[in-house]
């Protein structure tokens, strides 16, 4: 079920100024990224959040939108690197991603935050 973590705009807004502009309006290939993030994002935490999401804190949900929005701002930026200026652009951008990406998943692989999500 797509965007249930985040919004295209959030996804798009990381991905950086220089987007592709015609994958940023393709929603078939947005929704089949938020798909696969959202799957991942389950798999990661060993709890169904899509199906748990309404009784989840409302801290809890900006954290998977973070993460979400993240990770498919990192399939926009690859989709086409020469969009940006410079290289060095879409790496850095990249780089952002992974960081904020690997933070969002090691904390909800820990069961503690399983809890405070409200997801247990």
């Amino acid at each position: 079920m797509s965007w249930t973590f985040c919004t295209s705009g959030a996804a798009i807004n990381k991905a950086g100024r220089l987007a592709n502009s015609t994958i940023t309006a393709s929603g078939s290939a947005l929704a089949s990224w938020s798909d696969e993030v959202e799957d991942i994002i389950c798999d990661t935490a060993r709890v169904n959040l899509i199906s748990n999401y309404g009784s989840l804190t409302s801290n809890g949900k900006k954290i998977l939108g973070h993460i979400a929005s993240a990770m498919i701002a990192q399939h926009i930026v690859a989709y086409d690197i020469g969009a940006y200026s410079k290289s060095r652009e879409a790496e850095t951008i990249l780089d952002v991603l992974e960081n904020e990406i690997r933070r969002g998943l090691k904390m909800i692989d820990e069961d503690k935050i399983k809890k405070y999500f409200g997801a247990t």
